[in-house]
């Protein structure tokens, strides 16, 4: 298990994939130094190479020495986009995986957290600095400052009428579907026989939720779970001749062959509310008529 931050800890902003400017992430700095953290930025916050943060090269230069730098206790990711996948198989983990620290972000992020489960690392799914400054996003960012700061509450959402009831225990796995599926075949694939998976996704048509269902359940990602919680699937898209089945719909059509507890409607993904979930942590998930529940199992650190 990670330590948790404490006041005077440096917390670092790289841009693994898509590029950004400083300005954007004005906000998160000042955030990150109210809750008493050092801030240091990445070299490749200032570069861009077409829509990315400069080169393959400039951007895994920058990670890795982020990676490997004693001083820093936590990286996030400026934002999401593409371009982590580019990167990932010349990423150094040696050092890091001696003295580990907290790694940061969510979307095409996936893909690293999902690698570094596979060191039995834990790391943060969460809101980015980019996003920080968006409306409503508040609750996301005190989520991931109690994460942060070794505070671990529940979390609760209303009931859904596609859930399916029940209770599991297990560790928490999962992220952006569509990386998910890119990792599949690869060092970053993740076995999730016993765990509690939880997705989210933007921007696809309903037939691509449909096909990557049907890749998860062909490669045995679906059918062994021990439970699975849903995010946001935000501004799905369809065809002319509709596909017939909200993204919620498809998603139901292939987890309910199995009998695990399903939560639809979890506050994770592309929204403003998308709180901090610890992959690789082992939690309570508990889905009944008046609601979700999910919850760590370690104690709270008071």
């Amino acid at each position: 298990m990670i330590a948790p931050l404490k006041p005077g800890d440096t917390i670092a902003i790289c841009a693994l994939a898509r590029k950004v400017s400083i300005s954007e992430l004005e906000p998160a700095i000042s955030i990150f130094k109210e809750w008493g953290l050092k801030v240091v930025l990445g070299a490749s916050l200032s570069l861009e190479f077409h829509q990315f943060a400069g080169t393959d090269e400039e951007r895994l230069a920058d990670f890795q020495n982020l990676l490997d730098n004693p001083e820093v206790k936590a990286i996030i990711s400026a934002r999401g986009g593409y371009g982590t996948t580019r990167i990932l198989d010349r990423i150094d983990f040696f050092t890091f995986k001696l003295n580990p620290k907290w790694l940061i972000g969510f979307s095409d992020i996936t893909a690293l957290l999902c690698q570094v489960h596979n060191f039995s690392i834990e790391s943060i799914h969460a809101t980015m600095p980019a996003l920080f400054a968006k409306p409503g996003a508040e609750p996301a960012i005190q989520s991931l400052r109690k994460i942060l700061f070794g505070h671990y509450d529940p979390y609760t959402c209303l009931a859904h009428k596609l859930n399916r009831l029940g209770k599991a225990k297990g560790t928490l796995v999962g992220g952006n579907l569509s990386i998910l599926i890119t990792c599949l075949g690869t060092s970053s694939e993740i076995d999730t026989a016993g765990k509690v998976l939880f997705l989210e996704d933007l921007d696809e048509y309903l037939y691509h939720i449909d096909r990557m269902m049907v890749q998860l359940d062909r490669a045995g990602k679906l059918k062994d779970l021990a439970g699975l919680v849903v995010g946001y699937m935000s501004d799905m898209k369809d065809n002319t001749i509709p596909f017939g089945k909200s993204a919620y719909e498809i998603i139901a059509e292939h987890a309910g062959k199995y009998n695990y507890p399903i939560a639809f409607g979890f506050p994770t993904g592309h929204e403003p509310e998308n709180l901090a979930l610890i992959c690789g942590r082992e939690v309570f998930l508990s889905v009944d008529s008046t609601g979700t529940t999910l919850e760590y199992t370690s104690p709270l650190i008071n």
